[in-house]
């Protein structure tokens, strides 16, 4: 098995349309290619952010590396996405203004099989 966690540091005050964003428009996306997510999870900070990250399992990584590659080539969902950034002020504005850091980090297992 491969993991995966996407972790996102954001402003309090994008965290509804953050989480609809993902529940409408990311979330059926990847399952549709085949993703497994494990949980998504968020954790208020002192400073007016937000903590959000999402385990995500695969057989391998080279099925992990083959639904990214079907995810990003759905041109129907890379619509969806352009246009919701564009709803929201454009790609540039969320990262400079909401978005804080984005990091997709691989989780290793540390239990003995």
């Amino acid at each position: 098995m491969f993991y995966r966690r996407k972790y996102y540091n954001i402003k309090s005050v994008f965290v509804e349309k953050f989480n609809e964003h993902f529940n409408k428009t990311n979330l059926p996306n990847q399952l549709k290619h085949g993703a497994r997510l494990i949980g998504r999870w968020m954790r208020e900070n002192e400073n007016d952010t937000v903590e959000i990250f999402a385990i995500w399992e695969y057989d391998s990584y080279e099925d992990y590396i083959e639904i990214e590659t079907k995810v990003r080539g759905d041109s129907a969902h890379v619509q969806r996405i352009i246009r919701w950034y564009d709803d929201n002020g454009g790609r540039e504005h969320i990262y400079n203004k909401y978005i804080l850091e984005v990091r997709n980090e691989v989780l290793a297992c540390t239990i003995n099989k």
